[in-house]
């Protein structure tokens, strides 16, 4: 009987180990899998396939929670994976026939603007853009919080951040907040439930106290409802963003910079 123990001892020990050397393989394997390129051929200019966008492209310009240019951003344009692209046009060609235009403030973004983002968050003394972007937060708790991260889905290709444009009154639809706006104000569930539409008025979870209407509610839900039935998934924190469900590179970062494709 005591050798029965031993030998099934020895049994689970050997399956065990096996187990872990496994998982260990496969956490290496996933780890490889993560490759980083200047590869473009997959990738088009984004108003090539999407005409109707209007383009804001925030990292090129001063306006943005950096306060200067982002590195990485030559040119003021967007660029996404073609498989994106042909389903951002069907969101287009939707939300068009309602009476509204996408207005993209940023889709592809290369790695080494994440870097400068990275390098940012690290000047705790560089806080000149915090009244427009992050005045309820100091900025020490910036990636602590996730804010800022070392990667983006940004750099896979397939995300875009956008909002509504109003062809009648000819601006941007009220969302009851700014892009970019770090804080719980930008989350989807601020003051409603994303799930069935309903609006809640819960701004508890503002530090400042803010809200935003029903209306404003409903117009972040409308962004997002046209996105989710073209193939976009959201994140439960930014109103604006949205990633594509089936993306090509799930595991690439691209490195080439936002400028005007040659190809």
């Amino acid at each position: 009987m005591k050798q029965v123990k031993y030998w099934i001892s020895v049994v689970i020990l050997i399956l065990s180990v096996h187990g872990c050397t496994t998982q260990r393989h496969l956490s290496q394997d996933k780890r490889q899998s993560v490759s980083l390129t200047e590869d473009n051929s997959q990738f088009v200019t984004l108003t090539d396939a999407v005409p109707d966008a209007i383009l804001e492209i925030r990292y090129f310009s001063t306006y943005n929670f950096v306060g200067a240019r982002v590195d990485g951003y030559e040119e003021p344009t967007a660029l996404i994976t073609r498989r994106a692209a042909e389903c951002l046009r069907a969101v287009s060609d939707e939300v068009k026939a309602m009476g509204y235009r996408l207005k993209i403030y940023d889709a592809y973004r290369p790695q080494k603007a994440v870097d400068h983002f990275v390098r940012w968050a690290a000047d705790l003394q560089a806080t000149e853009m915090k009244p427009y972007f992050y005045s309820d937060l100091d900025k020490s708790v910036l990636f602590v919080q996730g804010y800022i991260a070392e990667k983006s889905g940004h750099t896979r290709g397939s995300t875009v951040d956008l909002t509504l444009f109003d062809m009648t009154t000819e601006k941007e639809v009220d969302m009851g907040g700014t892009f970019d706006w770090f804080g719980p104000e930008s989350h989807p569930d601020f003051c409603g439930n994303p799930e069935t539409g309903e609006y809640t008025g819960d701004n508890h979870k503002s530090p400042a106290g803010r809200s935003i209407t029903a209306k404003q509610f409903a117009n972040r839900m409308l962004l997002r409802a046209v996105m989710l039935r073209h193939g976009f998934k959201p994140i439960d924190t930014e109103w604006w963003h949205f990633t594509l469900k089936d993306e090509p590179f799930p595991n690439t970062f691209f490195t080439f910079p936002v400028r005007q494709l040659k190809h």
